[in-house]
């Protein structure tokens, strides 16, 4: 089933119902929503050729037009390519090229740095605030959404791997139904009367959180600042009531900080869902004393989108159990459409308690990897995602990560690669060897090092590689701090050792 039946559905059982909101301000109901998607959908197919299993790509900031063109598209046939609005135009172009996406929608001044980026031929540009999207508008509806089976594709999502360029996520029509059901069976429940708010990239988690609130009609909200404000969301709170939200742990702590300085006490909002990085013991205790028990946390992968496990509101806010505080720190029990096992490098079961790999099979984990059999094999084997993530489980079945086999960087709820940042930094022909890695940062999770052994004839300063990173990725994945070292420690292989990079910052610190 295409879930673009969700809000034809919505728009004829109750047309009448607030559907997007600009700030506090209503700009659609429900029927105007599923209107305006479908003539979107018309006319993506009439006037840009657009057919079943195409892709189209998004390169914006929110906004709730967004909404409109992700459903639009949806509507057509077409599988939605989301693309981080922070990235660099030249990794939004790879994504775009290799997605082969025929149409990208996208906000100003996006779209212009991203014609310069793109290799010919060129897709379809269009501004979701120009004049294109609005002809888009004003086609003629289409009577029905396209059919479309459960196994195709509607999200396409790029997550960098550890080696080589981003690779493109498979997500069906019922991998994202299964999604919904399990954050209605295991995250919180969605009532018509509630508002989704987008403080958070729509590109990501954020994103595929709208199906569940459109298929229970519920309000959808984008700030007037398109992201992150705490006194905003406070005040949209307040004016709107019954908010939804997902939020990585740098924003909660931004919140609650935000919440003592002014003394707030979150009136207004029903739900935070924190997931996308890990979350410290003492912030989520911080966040309940301050805000109140409305925080539910989520661990999935771009692979098994928001899937994986989840604890609910009450189990964040408990208190009584005699082992709470281990609990809080975990990252919960396994939802309902999944199973979950960890295991050793051949893939036995480890006993409780032991820490091994995490693997996770079900309804919701992707079909593989676009045009890349290899690392589909490696990835899904026998049945089961190896997520490259660690943990254990305890005898009741939470789950608590311990590290990531992957290097993966998550800082602010966002993923960064160590890989794509030392490929920008070799570039540089000051800088003969550079290794990269995640430190803790009590702000945002982890922060940037970079471990740097210079060409002596012309040693560049931590400003010249900052602005060198910016010609091709973008700012939020360079290095917060650098480190200037005569070699990098190896193995007999020849591997650098970031084990032993992390040894050094960790002396470093503590000597301080």
């Amino acid at each position: 089933m295409n879930v673009a039946e969700w809000l034809a559905r919505s728009g004829r059982k109750y047309p009448g119902h607030p559907a997007l909101f600009s700030g506090a301000q209503q700009i659609a109901d429900y029927r105007g929503f599923a209107q305006n998607a479908a003539a979107i959908g018309a006319g993506l197919r009439e006037h840009h050729s657009v057919k079943p299993g195409d892709r189209v790509a998004i390169f914006a900031k929110n906004t709730p037009a967004y909404l409109e063109a992700m459903f639009g598209a949806w509507f057509a046939g077409a599988a939605i390519v989301p693309i981080n609005a922070k990235l660099h135009p030249k990794e939004a172009a790879y994504i775009i090229a290799n997605s082969c996406a025929s149409v990208v929608f996208c906000t100003a001044p996006l779209g212009a740095e991203l014609t310069g980026a793109l290799a010919q031929p060129m897709p379809v540009l269009i501004d979701l605030a120009g004049v294109d999207f609005e002809a888009l508008r004003q086609s003629q509806p289409l009577a029905a959404h396209v059919a479309r089976e459960g196994s195709d594709m509607a999200w396409l999502f790029y997550t960098s791997g550890t080696t080589g360029r981003p690779k493109g996520v498979m997500i069906s029509h019922a991998n994202m139904q299964a999604m919904v059901f399990s954050y209605l069976a295991d995250v919180d429940a969605v009532h018509a009367s509630d508002a989704a708010l987008y403080a958070a990239p729509l590109s990501h988690g954020a994103g595929l959180y709208c199906l569940q609130h459109v298929l229970k009609a519920a309000r959808h909200v984008v700030p007037l600042s398109g992201g992150f404000d705490p006194d905003e969301i406070f005040a949209l709170a307040r004016s709107l009531g019954d908010i939804h939200m997902f939020a990585a742990p740098t924003m909660v702590k931004r919140l609650v900080a935000s919440a003592r300085e002014l003394g707030e006490t979150g009136e207004g909002i029903r739900t935070i869902v924190y997931g996308g990085g890990p979350m410290y013991l003492a912030d989520i205790v911080e966040a309940v004393e301050v805000l109140g028990p409305r925080f539910c946390q989520i661990y999935g992968q771009g692979e098994s989108p928001m899937t994986i496990t989840a604890l609910d509101r009450a189990s964040v806010a408990d208190r009584t159990h005699p082992r709470w505080r281990e609990r809080l720190a975990s990252v919960g029990t396994a939802q309902s459409c999944v199973e979950v096992r960890i295991v050793d490098d051949a893939g036995n079961v480890m006993a409780t308690g032991e820490t091994g790999e995490i693997l996770v099979r079900g309804t919701p984990v992707m079909s593989g990897y676009w045009r890349d059999p290899d690392a589909t094999a490696a990835a899904l084997r026998d049945g089961w995602l190896w997520t490259g993530d660690m943990g254990a489980l305890d005898a009741d079945g939470f789950l608590t990560l311990k590290d990531r086999s992957k290097d993966v960087i998550i800082s602010g709820g966002t993923n960064i690669y160590p890989r794509e940042v030392e490929e920008a930094l070799l570039t540089h022909p000051g800088v003969r060897e550079v290794s990269v890695v995640g430190v803790p940062d009590a702000e945002w999770g982890e922060s940037i090092l970079a471990f740097v052994v210079t060409d002596l004839d012309a040693p560049p300063d931590a400003a010249e590689l900052d602005q060198h990173c910016l010609g091709s990725i973008a700012r939020f994945k360079r290095p917060k701090v650098y480190r200037f070292v005569s070699e990098l420690p190896k193995n007999n292989y020849g591997k650098v050792l970031k084990t032993e990079l992390r040894r050094v910052f960790a002396d470093e610190q503590a000597g301080s």
